[in-house]
């Protein structure tokens, strides 16, 4: 049995769920302090480690996320790398943990992905672009060849990241 514990059961958490489902997980649990799906509250974490061995953070916020894919390394859990099998990503990309890459996206050839990044519903990550780690690159956006995304860095829907040749203005 394929289990995953999420960290946040709101809308994000609830996309991540529905992605770990499609890839095969037959229990996905919950953590949280306030929505009462949870199985427990983030004080208890530690507890589910033996139940749950990898966990996702399933949090919009960077900033936050970022806080508790540290906690989960800490307590020892297994933190995956999320990919719905609609999206399309390169064999030569790499995609770091924590990260989830949903729907209809595209990671192209040789860009990198950090920690902890959601890169969302239809977005576009052209090829040789490095994307810091616990970033946001929400729906629709799209990071034009060559580009850097700092770390921490949220993209809004729709948004174009210019790449290569983008300082000399080309």
């Amino acid at each position: 049995m394929k289990r995953l514990l999420i960290i946040g059961a709101g809308g994000h958490g609830k996309v991540v769920a529905e992605v770990a489902e499609v890839l095969g997980y037959n229990d996905v649990a919950f953590i949280d302090d306030v929505d009462p799906i949870a199985i427990g509250t983030t004080s208890e974490l530690e507890k589910f480690k033996k139940d749950y061995p990898e966990a996702f953070v399933g949090i919009g916020n960077n900033k936050i996320r970022a806080e508790w894919i540290l906690k989960l390394q800490k307590y020892g859990y297994q933190i995956p790398v999320l990919i719905h099998p609609s999206a399309y990503v390169s064999k030569t990309a790499e995609i770091s943990i924590g990260t989830v890459v949903e729907p209809k996206a595209i990671v192209n050839a040789n860009s990198k992905i950090a920690d902890g990044c959601i890169i969302s519903v239809g977005s576009i990550i052209d090829h040789d672009v490095n994307v810091g780690k616990y970033c946001h690159v929400n729906a629709g956006a799209i990071v034009k060849a060559g580009a850097e995304i700092e770390p921490y860095r949220k993209l809004e829907a729709g948004e174009v990241v210019l790449g290569y040749g983008a300082a000399q203005g080309k």
